[in-house]
């Protein structure tokens, strides 16, 4: 993945993921289709909000722009920006750091 720069602010807690492509298509010599692919589950940080309010003041991210991140299989909100497929979930959702 390039070093990207998009034009996006998530606000409060919220991450801006770019999924991990699986090269994988072919398992046991059978051809997966797109629509029976798992989605993926891994990716990099694109970009970060400034974090949520607790009893008035603002609880600073853990997570920052470039950290390639596991979240949830099923957080988040996928949207296609400048071309390129990303996820928005909040920073709750991301399990864990990797690397």
């Amino acid at each position: 993945m390039a070093d990207k720069s998009f034009n996006i602010t998530p606000l409060e807690d919220r991450v801006v993921i770019e999924p991990s492509e699986d090269g994988e298509t072919m398992r046991g010599g059978l051809y997966i289709p797109d629509t029976a692919k798992e989605k993926p589950t891994q990716g990099t940080i694109i970009a970060v909000g400034p974090g949520r309010f607790e009893k008035g003041e603002r609880v600073p991210m853990e997570l920052k722009k470039g950290d390639k991140v596991l979240y949830g299989k099923y957080s988040g909100t996928p949207f296609t920006i400048e071309g390129t497929e990303v996820m928005i979930i909040k920073a709750s959702d991301v399990l864990a750091k990797l690397g």
